[in-house]
């Protein structure tokens, strides 16, 4: 289902996704289904398949010093990859975004950004943390993830990072058929903060840790 020109359709998907990361902290509590009435209005734009590409985050340097100090080892797991420079990238799998006119619903994007088959690992202490399959929620500006201790499931999803979009950049679209927002800060969550300071006994990981910036890039062709 599509409700719009497909030069608004892209221009949509890019805005719904980096609105993932638009409210605060506080408001990441609130339903991604919630409406401000029983009967909804029709959604002024709709992408029922997201097809590609990337969330890539540039790994925040008081982040990466804190995992030296702790003797933890950030690595890439599945299709993931971190490059030389410290660019953690997690490929699009899939999902889908729902636009309201803001205002009409709340949230007024809401939908699902699936990162299926990658994650990240830290391992520290004779112990490896498993991140992995990324879910991106617009309405709850959260990312939650499958959770695996020494290969055993701690948790099949749990909240893991807050996306924070106040320093959030214009959007820019690109003429190889790509839409990119950039700047949203990651910051972690405190269920994730308290899972892995038990799990490497430590207590140095605290909830808004910044991790990095994202970088999201859909394909919009």
């Amino acid at each position: 289902m599509r409700l719009a020109k497909p030069a608004a359709i892209a221009t949509c998907a890019a805005i719904a996704i980096g609105a993932a990361a638009c409210g605060s902290d506080s408001s990441s509590s609130s339903s991604g289904s919630s409406s401000q009435s029983s009967s909804k209005p029709k959604p002024a734009a709709q992408i029922d398949q997201l097809t590609g590409r990337s969330t890539a985050v540039d790994l925040d340097g008081g982040f990466v010093k804190a995992l030296t100090t702790l003797k933890l080892a950030p690595a890439p797991v599945g299709d993931a990859k971190i490059s030389s420079n410290g660019v953690a990238s997690f490929p699009i799998t899939g999902g889908n975004v729902t636009y309201y006119k803001p205002g009409t619903v709340s949230p007024y994007v809401q939908g699902q950004i699936d990162h299926a088959g990658s994650g990240l690992s830290l391992t520290g202490g004779g112990k490896t943390v498993k991140l992995t399959n990324f879910m991106i929620d617009p309405g709850k500006s959260v990312l939650t993830g499958k959770v695996t201790v020494d290969g055993k499931v701690a948790a099949p999803s749990a909240p893991l990072f807050f996306l924070d979009g106040r320093t959030l950049e214009p959007l820019e679209s690109k003429s190889n058929g790509t839409a990119v927002l950039q700047g949203t800060t990651v910051k972690l969550k405190a269920e994730a903060a308290d899972l892995l300071n038990k799990t490497f006994g430590v207590t140095a990981l605290k909830p808004g840790l910044v991790i990095g910036t994202a970088k999201i890039t859909v394909n919009t062709a």
